[in-house]
């Protein structure tokens, strides 16, 4: 795929993590390499800037988890996608997710975030995710991600 999953799904999505509408957002991109199937991986590379910053030359703490989260969800429905041999991806959202910071994230160079599907049932996707800078894990996430049906305030939010 050459567009991110956001731009050719959901270019309108405001959100702040991964919204491409969202211009004070994150505007993460997330790509899927050709020839991937919905286990992943799904790739992300993303610079920080210095707003970014929970110190000088250091990543604030709740970037990383938005940046995680978001990745994270998008690889979900990527997968819950293929799964269903769907046109478009359902809307998903987090029930749950766990950040581990394993080390001070740089903010003066590229993080590359990488996520897989651990497991999944009909409509969840459990969700393991990287984060790392300079070739070094910083941050580990798993989270589970649900699809949403009519009625819920995400139901086609993109």
């Amino acid at each position: 795929m050459t567009l991110s999953l956001q731009d050719h799904f959901a270019p309108h999505n405001a959100c702040f993590g991964c919204g491409p509408s969202n211009d004070k957002g994150l505007r993460i991109k997330s790509l899927v390499p050709e020839g991937t199937g919905p286990e992943g991986p799904v790739l992300c590379d993303w610079t920080p800037q210095a707003h970014h910053e929970a110190f000088p030359g250091m990543l604030n703490g709740g970037i990383i988890g938005a940046l995680l989260d978001c990745h994270s969800n998008w690889t979900a429905a990527w997968h819950l996608m293929g799964k269903h041999s769907a046109e478009s991806p359902p809307c998903t959202v987090t029930a749950d997710f766990h950040v581990k910071l394993r080390a001070p994230t740089p903010s003066d160079q590229p993080i590359h975030m990488e996520a897989r599907v651990a497991e999944s049932t009909e409509h969840r996707a459990v969700i393991e995710a990287t984060l790392s800078s300079g070739g070094t894990v910083t941050a580990t996430c798993r989270g589970t991600f649900v699809a949403v049906k009519e009625g819920h305030p995400a139901f086609h939010r993109w």
